[in-house]
């Protein structure tokens, strides 16, 4: 018995230093969490303290400020990439789902969800209490009519749960009486022990594969806002990318527009001077008038669509929109072109749709979600079983006190009692009572079983049908997002090729019909043809270019498609995803273009006009 002493103070020392086994730091990772130490005493008193969260910062990132000149963003796709992810409100609200998720883990950790907690609690109760009570029996009440008394109290225990379903608890209690009645040996007498009770699940609630279900749970939940975040990623590229590409392709819509209004100014200043000389009628000036106002209306249009991408991409690359007033007043000149390439790779369906299979974020998150289910379900299972418990109890009481002189008074006959000697062990103040828990083998033990069996265990058994049958919704889910992506991938390959011989068809009939309207206005020229056959040509030559211009924005979105199928959209772009939760892209801004336009409009970009196309990379 001597050598379970020493077994118990050091259990006692565990216990209290089991906060640090189950224990973990939130990652770094998006917003910070921290604790602010502004004392000597804040490593006692953190976990007691909120931790502290920044607040939002609605300020943008600098990469702009390197981009302007002269009242204008000279914008490349890569750099409108950048500063969406660095500004993005929605990329920056889903780098609060790791705070998120890491604290979710920090709870799991703390306890099984099922009543026991793993952070070790230290517990005590003091208390003082007088008590007063009338007596009937002057024998037993020593001679007093009323016994009075002093009750205090002083218990300390450490609690501790277990991830393999236990429980112990081990308890100093302390008790000291004081009291009137002269029968009493010891005045004060001392009440002592040292306990140590655990109790150990052996069917339901059994397992550290059961108690530890929520942790790893959370732990995938946090793989799941990876993928969430990547997600995100996809999403908000997609939406810059497909923003960026219309910008394009609306600045070429512009050129054409202003290319065929000079066109027709230049046919309406030739009518004229022949108007002017009397071999033109006036019926040719009209319809060339016509030409002009119909080209100004078509450039007003255009040029509107370029303001308001204007404005969508700007709200899309900042935190504050368009409040910027350094941003908002800037005209964006996008410094990439869409790129048709003289030869399309050829990509086997097969091999497509298993890239897809294997970087779509959302298929992850499916099969994660089963993970989840299945763990679950374990957990389920177990509560099915009846309660068996094991309960034990170890103590080594001490008891004594100041041994009572007060002379005891037989109160039928007056006369003085003479007092027994008890064991002089016993005999002391409070120190004599440590030296009997610590040092004198007084050990007491207990140990039984505890069954609980429910008859009929219908609530168990609903439970466990409710998540088998999620089990089974989640199972098919993941074979849906299968064939979404399946489809996807034939949606976006069928969109590329389709994209890429309208494109053909389109350059062809506006290479022609720019043929056809030089060999009108030689006719017209040498007075064979009319001033109105040369308008309808303008006009021909106009629809043909805007829709060689509709063709190669159709194929840049394809491609956009294609990538967002397969989920290769941040690999293409060279997005390094543990840059991007930490607000930061390490890309330097790309150098602002050495020519600048000629002759843009204000917010106009030169861009190459349809026809002549002779654009940078896409990629």
């Amino acid at each position: 018995m001597k050598q379970s002493k020493p077994f118990i103070a050091l259990l006692c020392v565990l216990l209290m230093a089991a906060p640090g086994v189950y224990s973990q730091q939130l990652n770094d990772r998006g917003p910070s969490l921290s604790n602010e130490r502004e004392h000597w005493y804040s490593g006692f008193t953190n976990n007691y303290r909120t931790r502290y969260i920044p607040p939002i910062s609605v300020s943008n990132s600098g990469r702009a400020d390197s981009l302007i000149r002269a009242g204008n963003l000279y914008l490349s796709l890569s750099d409108a990439i950048a500063m969406a992810l660095e500004n993005n409100i929605d990329v920056e609200v889903s780098r609060y789902a790791y705070p998120l998720a890491d604290a979710s883990l920090l709870g799991a950790q703390a306890s099984n969800g099922a009543g026991v907690s793993y952070d070790p609690a230290i517990t005590s109760n003091i208390n003082w209490a007088r008590s007063a009570q009338i007596q009937t029996n002057s024998v037993t009440a020593g001679g007093q009519s009323v016994n009075v008394g002093d009750i205090q109290t002083r218990n300390f225990g450490v609690v501790q749960g277990f991830p393999t379903g236990g429980t112990a608890t081990l308890g100093f209690n302390n008790n000291s009486t004081t009291t009137n009645n002269t029968n009493a040996i010891f005045l004060p007498s001392y009440n002592s022990g040292l306990s140590l009770q655990a109790t150990q699940p052996l069917l339901q609630g059994f397992g550290w594969a059961y108690n530890t279900r929520n942790i790893r749970v959370a732990k995938n939940n946090i793989r799941v806002t990876d993928y969430q975040f990547e997600q995100q990623l996809n999403t908000t590229l997609n939406t810059v990318i497909s923003t960026y590409w219309n910008l394009v392709s609306s600045a070429l819509a512009v050129d054409v527009a202003q290319q065929t209004l000079d066109e027709a100014n230049r046919l309406l200043s030739d009518n004229k001077k022949q108007l002017d000389i009397g071999t033109m009628a006036p019926l040719d000036v009209l319809q060339a008038q016509q030409q002009v106002s119909t080209s100004e209306t078509n450039l007003i249009t255009a040029q509107t669509a370029v303001e308001q991408l204007e404005v969508s991409l700007k709200n899309l690359i900042s935190r504050n929109g368009l409040a910027n007033a350094s941003l908002s007043a800037v005209h964006i000149i996008p410094t990439d072109r869409i790129t048709v390439p003289a030869v399309e790779p050829i990509q086997p369906v097969q091999d497509v749709v298993a890239r897809a299979l294997d970087h779509r974020p959302e298929l992850a998150q499916q099969r994660l979600q089963v993970e989840n289910s299945k763990i679950n379900l374990s957990g389920a299972h177990n509560a099915l079983l009846p309660q068996l418990n094991v309960v034990g109890n170890v103590s080594n009481p001490g008891a004594g006190g100041i041994f009572n002189t007060t002379p005891q008074i037989n109160p039928l006959t007056g006369q003085v009692i003479p007092r027994t000697l008890p064991n002089p062990d016993l005999i002391g103040g409070y120190g004599n009572i440590l030296r009997q828990v610590f040092g004198i083998p007084t050990i007491n033990y207990q140990i039984g079983f505890q069954l609980n069996i429910p008859l009929r265990n219908r609530s168990a058994q609903a439970a466990y049908i409710q998540q088998d049958l999620q089990l089974r919704q989640s199972e098919l889910g993941v074979q849906k997002e299968v064939n979404q992506i399946r489809m996807d991938v034939q949606n976006a390959l069928i969109a590329v090729k389709n994209a890429r011989a309208r494109y053909q068809s389109a350059a062809t009939a506006s290479a022609v019909a720019q043929q056809v309207l030089d060999a009108e206005q030689k006719k017209y020229e040498l007075g064979a043809s009319t001033s109105y056959a040369v308008v309808q040509h303008q006009v021909d030559l106009a629809n043909a270019r805007s829709a060689e211009v509709s063709a190669v924005s159709a194929y840049a979105q394809a491609k956009l498609q294609l990538d967002q199928a397969t989920g290769t959209i941040l690999e293409n772009n060279n997005v390094i995803i543990d840059e991007v939760k930490n607000g930061r892209v390490s890309k330097a801004p790309s150098p602002i273009p050495d020519v600048a336009p000629a002759t843009p409009a204000p917010g106009r970009a030169a861009i190459t006009a349809p026809g002549a196309l002779t654009p940078a990379a896409n990629r």
